[in-house]
């Protein structure tokens, strides 16, 4: 990577990157650090970048919580709080949550748990519902979901 940059450099650059795909401010200034530049020509590459929409918070929080939900199978908590490490603000947040269809959202949840329930060998009751729950728990999934699925799938099990 060059040291030093010119302002015009840095703008082709930097607009290749978030057409690449979705960026959030927050790795754009990262970026844009490390390429030296000063917070005066950062300032006036992110404004460029926002009005020639290259940049774009609301699509990029909207296109996160679609991609991890349907590529990872990610819960609403996890998406939450990851776009929360990006500084993303909580309107935003909501709105990209809106993404999710609510009947996609309890298909995805009942598969994995459907899934990781079946793999989980643990002979020990406890122990498996712990595996299963904390799982689920670090997949994002609301906690109340988690409780009632693992009570459903011991209540078929033990018939």
């Amino acid at each position: 990577m060059k040291e030093v940059y010119s302002l015009k450099e840095a703008k082709l650059k930097i607009e290749h990157f978030c057409a690449y795909q979705e960026r959030c401010h927050e790795e754009v200034v990262s970026k844009l650090w490390g390429m030296k530049l000063d917070p005066d020509e950062i300032d006036e590459v992110i404004v460029h970048l926002i009005e020639n929409n290259f940049l774009n918070e609301a699509r990029f929080a909207c296109s996160f919580a679609r991609g991890k939900h349907r590529i990872k199978h990610w819960g609403k908590i996890r998406i939450t709080n990851e776009l929360k490490i990006r500084k993303i603000n909580q309107t935003l947040i909501n709105l990209a949550l809106k993404e999710i269809e609510p009947e996609e959202y309890i298909t995805t949840f009942e598969e994995l748990a459907e899934r990781n329930w079946k793999s989980i060998t643990e002979t020990n009751a406890l122990k498996k519902r712990k595996k299963f729950c904390d799982y689920m728990l670090r997949r994002g999934f609301e906690s109340n979901l988690i409780y009632d699925k693992v009570r459903q799938l011991e209540n078929e099990n033990s018939d």
